[in-house]
Formats: C-alpha cells, sequence, structure tokens
C-alpha cells in the first residue's frame, strides 16, 4: 500500500516532464476558452503542479483556484502531440494539495455525504418532501428555481426534481431473465437513483425487453467522482471497496451504467486512480473494468430493435457526446441505435462532441464560467431545428436542460435510453 506520506505527483513526475509548453492544449480547452487565464490550460496547470511537488509555491487560495479551473474532459489529452496524461496529472495534483493543505470545507462535507447512502437517501427524501418551499416551477414543464439565494446553487440555475422514491427501492435486487440470456449488474448511479429515475426505468424495461437477468445491488455506493475532484482520494478508495464487494456477490457477464460519469470510474478511473495507489485492490479492479460496459454499447452488442408506433410523429433528434464517453471510444453506438429506431431521424449538431460544461463540482464552483462553455453548445443545438437532444449521461442532461432553458428554448432532453424504450411495442 502507498505510504501517506508519498506526494502523488511522484508518481506522475516522469509524465510532467513530457509537456514541452507548446501551447496546442489551449485550443482544445474549454476552461481556457472561459477564463482566458494560463493557469486555467492544461500547460498551466502542468506548470503549477511541477511547483506544488517541489514545494516552491505557496499553496495558497489562489493554488486551489487555478487547479479547480478543469473539467477533466480530457480534450487536451487527446490532441496534445506528446500524449501527455494532464488529466491524471491534475488529479494526482489536486490529491498532493489536499495532503499538504487539507481538503477545501465543501470537498470535506461532500465526502461525507458521498461515503453514506443512508446520508444521501435520507437527504434526498427531504428534498422531495419540502422542496417546494426552497424551490418554485418555472414555468411547469421547465424545472424548478430557488426562491431566494442558497450557497453554490445560482437563482439562474434550473435544476430537476428529487424524486419521491429512489430507483433502487423500486426494483428487487433480482430482476430474473430468460436461461441463457446474459446476466447484468447495474451500477445505478446518484442522478440515476435520486433524480433521474425514469432514466433507470427506461433501461430497466430495455434489457428486460431482451430477456436477460437484470441484477441491481442494494448495497451498492456513489462511484465517487465527486471526491475526486477535491482530491480526496481516500473517500474514492473506500467507496471503490464498497461497489467490489457488492458488484463480486454475483456471476454476471456485464455491469452496465446509464452515466457515461460513473461508467469512466468503473471502466478507467477506479484502476487508474486507485488500482495505481493500492496494488491489492489492482487486479480486482481491472477484473470489474472488464465487465463495465456503457449502456449503448451492450444494448448496440445485444441487437436490440425498436419498433415504429403507428401514426407516431417522426422525431428530429440531435445527439450530445458526454466527455467520459468520447474518451472512452463510445461514439458510434448510440448513434447506430438512433438511426436504427424508426421514426427517428438524426440530425448531427457542430461540436456533438465538445464538453457542455458540466465537469461535476466545476458546475458547482464555477457556475457563470460554466455556463460560458455551454453557450456555444445550447446554440449548436437549436441550429439543428431537433426536437429532442439526447445523450448518455444524467450530469450532461441537467446541464443541457439548464442552458437551454436559459436560451429561451423548449428541446427536450432525453437520455438514449428514454427515447429507445418510448420505442417498444407495448
Amino acid at each position: 500500500m502507498e505510504q501517506l506520506n508519498t506526494d502523488p505527483l511522484k508518481r506522475v513526475e516522469e509524465q510532467l516532464k513530457k509537456c514541452v509548453k507548446c501551447g496546442a492544449c489551449r485550443q482544445n480547452c474549454p476552461a481556457f476558452n472561459a477564463f482566458q487565464r494560463e493557469p486555467a490550460v492544461a500547460r498551466g496547470k502542468i506548470a503549477l503542479a511541477q511547483h506544488i511537488m517541489t514545494d516552491d509555491i505557496e499553496l495558497d487560495d489562489q493554488t486551489y483556484l487555478a487547479m479547480s479551473k478543469c473539467l477533466l474532459c480530457g480534450s487536451c489529452v487527446e490532441k496534445c502531440p506528446n500524449d501527455v496524461p494532464t488529466d491524471e496529472i491534475v488529479i494526482a495534483a489536486r490529491e498532493s494539495l489536499a495532503k499538504k493543505r487539507g481538503l477545501t470545507t465543501f470537498h470535506s462535507a461532500v465526502g461525507q455525504v458521498i461515503k453514506n447512502r443512508t446520508r444521501m437517501k435520507m437527504g434526498a427524501k427531504m428534498a422531495s418532501l419540502f422542496g417546494p418551499l426552497f424551490f418554485k416551477k418555472v414555468p411547469e414543464s421547465s424545472g424548478l428555481r430557488l426562491r431566494f439565494p442558497m450557497p453554490f446553487i445560482g437563482n439562474k440555475r434550473f435544476i430537476p426534481q428529487i424524486a419521491a422514491e429512489s430507483l433502487i427501492d423500486r426494483y428487487p435486487e433480482v430482476i430474473s431473465g430468460e436461461p441463457g440470456k446474459p446476466r447484468i449488474a447495474f451500477f445505478v448511479g446518484c442522478m440515476t437513483n435520486f433524480v433521474y429515475t425514469d432514466v433507470g426505468e427506461a433501461a430497466i424495461a430495455l434489457f428486460r425487453h431482451l430477456g436477460c437477468t437484470i441484477i441491481i445491488p442494494k448495497g451498492q455506493q456513489c462511484c465517487g467522482l465527486p471526491g475526486m475532484s477535491g482530491g480526496d482520494i481516500a473517500t474514492v478508495r473506500e467507496l471503490a471497496e464498497r461497489n467490489l464487494e457488492e458488484f463480486e456477490k454475483y456471476e454476471v457477464d456485464y455491469i452496465i451504467s446509464v452515466c457515461a460519469t460513473c461508467g469512466g470510474a468503473l471502466h478507467r478511473l477506479y484502476p487508474l486512480v486507485v488500482g495505481k495507489r493500492n496494488p491489492e485492490l489492482r487486479d480486482r479492479l481491472e477484473a470489474l473494468a472488464k465487465k463495465a460496459v456503457d449502456v449503448s454499447q451492450l444494448l448496440r452488442e445485444l441487437g436490440l430493435e425498436p419498433s415504429e408506433t403507428a401514426g407516431e410523429k417522426k422525431l428530429r433528434v440531435t445527439y450530445h457526446d458526454p466527455c467520459h464517453l468520447r474518451t472512452s471510444g463510445v461514439r458510434k453506438q448510440p448513434r447506430e441505435l438512433l438511426k436504427g429506431t424508426p421514426g427517428v431521424e438524426l440530425v448531427e449538431m457542430d461540436g456533438a462532441d465538445k464538453c457542455c460544461g458540466m465537469g461535476g463540482t466545476f458546475n458547482v464552483y464555477h457556475y457563470d464560467s460554466s455556463m460560458s462553455i455551454n453557450d456555444s453548445k445550447s446554440e449548436a443545438i437549436i441550429s439543428t431545428g431537433a426536437d429532442v437532444v439526447a445523450t448518455g449521461c444524467p450530469g450532461c442532461m441537467m446541464q443541457l436542460s439548464d442552458g437551454l432553458k436559459q436560451h429561451g428554448s423548449n428541446i427536450k432532453v432525453m437520455h438514449t435510453v428514454q427515447l429507445l424504450a418510448s420505442k417498444l411495442k407495448q
């Protein structure tokens, strides 16, 4: 196990040296486009990380602020001529800052919440019951807005309503399918469990339609990515271990996620961030990663064929690529599913693979900049004349909905599985 006093940046020291400060990252970085300051771009963060590692700068609030200006979207990594893994470096730098100076108050609170599913469940229940005291519907179909200012939630923001009952509580742990058909474990994720429960219901309906056995482990936890945003890798490890224990209880062929972020945690970030630091977990995490697939990948592999409903209006649909699906190479599968759906016309938007500006806690810390990044995305969606914008991440759904409403658009935001499930034969 890694020694507690080891600087996380020492693990990426050789990777830091690969950056030649060419500046190619500037034109691909959404954060740089928003802030127009060198510390916001990959080159600036790498230089800052080198100073953090050598302890020759003061670790003040500005240092924290600069390192927070990253969405971990991976755009710079994809375009870097020297293959510098800036996202891995930023994660290590945030962990190093947390070790040297402590977690921020905000990220300490985030860690306490995401580690306790019971606390999350109670909080969601309270939000559902007492939400009308703090939020109002504006208008009925647009979402909610604060009645008065609250910390970290701007009064411009449109947010979805919390579900009255979590998705996990709505279903038994095992939903039996047909003999010989795949056994699938469902990593639900917090947004799907507490907010977009209809997304989870759509995924379950699709796999039941295909005859699969669906297992929804009751003890599964948050994937931990909100903790990673603040450098709280101890919380990420704890949650990774607890999720491992839950999903290892069952013999399954696949572990699916309907959230690009959760899927990115299972498939890439658990082995990369937790496995590298904890050799005793590495093999187990890599075994988990091999079974982890996005819902669109598996639906495409299993040959889902939605059917047309007679007399139904043809839908004009555009698709937004979530960053964690784009960087995992999941681009064609959701499009192929949509193109193969009767009654759907798929139209590509400009910059479909550009970040929407969500970035987890980036959207909380830097809301105005987050929405500035989103402006071009909203404009691109609107310019297609689409009825619906589909995507594969609940976080992106919330961000796209917020942006479109602020642009005065009534274009509907849906998860790909929602659209597909609406086409199933009744």
